[in-house]
């Protein structure tokens, strides 16, 4: 009986797994997971997670139930440290050793860390539904809540802060929020809205020198502030935990190298979701988002069966902040010019697109839910290579889904 193992407890690991039942794979199953929980969600953990003070539980993705009627043995609280390629076994932290036929390496990131920090008390990450529950307990009304970094995890802990009652900084290096990943002019909107809601963001700007006292953290800054806070959450970023895979001798290039199939450089093993970099169009590229995890997990189960299908879905993440959503499919960065559709004084969708007119990416800006299916539409542009008129994709009286090809 053949033995599939797969590294890495998390959304990624855990969707693998019951995609391989789905698919009839009736060999044995083993999920290896380092955190104490079985596999949850991680998006809700700098969201809701943070707007109660009470412990609640995480937000799993199966249950123990289950994964014991579908036979999937699942190792909890025991790392992988070693990899033998030779034997195809993996080593637990434990000392316990197991066999596979088939691996699939799903060990997600870690948050970037800031050395000048380490070992302090007040000072925050959040990856963890532990780290979430941990932090949660310092959101205490009245406090001030300082946070390094713009990206997604930062804004978002800081529309949940504001929402509990802290005082709130953001502090950004670089000269605007959201730099990496979304466009100036949805970049904007966040920004004032963060504003709106008393949040305080300083782009430009970094931490000469950060220091723990008794009750918080102060922080100086480059430009000579002085400013104290009850805890410090630090938000730059996250790196792909390649250790295994690097050890082990397997080719990495910004996380686990894998072909278009999420086979690695060795044929037995696989890689998925945050670890992972793979092609996309004509570069490699690795994503750190929810679905792309969820759909790497099952399409690499089905190629571990002998599918050998190409991983060709279009990126797709999304963030909530107050009662306005953020959702973005492609990859905005390969445009070379953008069409903005207006659909009212609160909802925008930007398509950008390539020197050959074809949508390469989509950017939407709303209250509520109000674009997601026009961003549903536009990924499916984007998956045909479609080149609809610039006057239909700035008009908002022309439906996007007439703009789709039929055949």
């Amino acid at each position: 009986m053949e033995e599939f193992v797969i590294v890495g407890g998390g959304q990624c690991g855990a969707r693998a797994a019951l995609a391989l039942r789905d698919q009839g794979f009736d060999g044995d199953i083993t999920l290896i997971g380092e955190e104490r929980h079985l596999p949850y969600e991680r998006p809700p953990l700098s969201k809701e997670h943070l707007m109660s003070p009470e412990g609640i539980e995480p937000p799993f993705v199966v249950s123990s139930s289950v994964l014991a009627e579908r036979k999937i043995a699942t190792v909890t609280g025991d790392a992988a440290v070693g990899l033998d390629r030779q034997g195809r076994s993996v080593e637990l932290a434990s000392g316990r050793r197991v066999s596979y036929d088939k691996l699939l390496l799903a060990t997600g990131s870690s948050p970037r860390k800031l050395a000048s920090v380490e070992g302090m008390e007040h000072v925050f990450y959040l990856r963890t539904h532990d780290d979430a529950q941990r932090l949660s307990q310092r959101l205490v009304p009245g406090g001030h809540l300082a946070i390094i970094g713009a990206g997604f995890i930062g804004l978002e802990l800081a529309a949940a802060a504001r929402q509990r009652g802290l005082e709130v900084t953001v502090i950004e290096a670089l000269p605007r929020i959201l730099m990496r990943a979304v466009p100036e002019a949805i970049a904007a909107r966040v920004h004032a809205l963060h504003r709106a809601h008393g949040v305080r963001i300083l782009c430009g700007t970094s931490a000469r020198q950060i220091a723990a006292h008794d009750t918080g953290i102060t922080l100086s800054l480059n430009d000579g502030e002085i400013l104290d806070a009850t805890t410090l959450v630090v938000g730059i970023g996250a790196e792909p935990r390649c250790e295994l895979a690097h050890h082990a001798g397997l080719s990495v290039e910004n996380g686990i190298a894998v072909n278009a199939t999420l086979q690695t450089s060795d044929p037995a093993i696989y890689a998925a979701g945050d670890c992972c970099s793979f092609p996309y169009g004509d570069k490699r590229i690795r994503l750190e988002a929810w679905r792309n995890a969820q759909d790497q997990g099952a399409h690499a189960s089905a190629n571990m069966l002998g599918a050998e299908r190409p991983y060709e879905i279009v990126p797709w993440f999304w963030s909530d902040q107050y009662d306005f959503s953020l959702q973005i499919a492609g990859l905005a960065n390969e445009s070379t010019s953008t069409i903005t559709r207006e659909i009212d004084e609160e909802a925008l969708i930007l398509f950008h697109l390539a020197d050959d007119q074809r949508i390469v990416a989509a950017s939407g800006w709303a209250r509520g839910n109000r674009i997601a299916r026009d961003i549903k539409v536009a990924e499916m542009l984007i998956a045909q290579r479609a080149k609809p008129a610039p006057n239909a994709l700035s008009s908002s009286a022309v439906s996007l889904k007439s703009l789709l090809s039929r055949s």
